[in-house]
């Protein structure tokens, strides 16, 4: 397991999402996105999962895994790289639970901010239609990319 220095930690506990990519039966990547619930910078990375489909399905075949960030404005992104193991829903920690209820919270909040702001986006909340998890993903980081020049 490889450690998440501080400064890759910060910037991807504050993204809104992160990209993730599974391979598929065929060798094919498929890329999903995923929020990330908790970080530990000693080299795991929780993400849950909303739905049982092609990410769940990819996992139990290759447990490979890897996580892609970017900021375009800041020019800077990481990809880690790593192993996957599922946590199924009823062995989730209530703590984890809450910590992805605040997460879909805050981004709540931050969109009806940005209506009130004028800086119109999606019609709707689609936050707010979002299903409960159905179980989650916990990588283990073997390889952290720096994805700037």
């Amino acid at each position: 397991m490889e450690k998440i220095p501080e400064h890759i930690a910060h910037f991807l506990s504050h993204q809104g999402f992160i990209i993730v990519s599974t391979v598929d039966e065929r060798g094919y990547p498929h890329n999903s996105c995923k929020g990330i619930v908790k970080l530990d910078v000693k080299g795991e990375i929780y993400l849950m999962d909303l739905y049982k489909a092609k990410t769940y399905e990819n996992l139990k075949q290759n447990a490979s895994i890897s996580i892609t960030a970017v900021d375009e404005h800041k020019f800077i992104g990481w990809c880690l790289k790593g192993r996957a193991k599922e946590i199924k829903k009823d062995k989730l920690e209530l703590s984890l639970q809450k910590a992805w209820d605040e997460k879909i919270t805050s981004r709540i909040t931050h969109r009806v901010i940005k209506n009130v702001r004028g800086e119109k986006g999606h019609p709707k909340h689609p936050e707010i239609m979002l299903p409960k998890p159905e179980y989650m993903i916990i990588m283990e980081v073997q390889k952290i990319v720096n994805l700037a020049p």
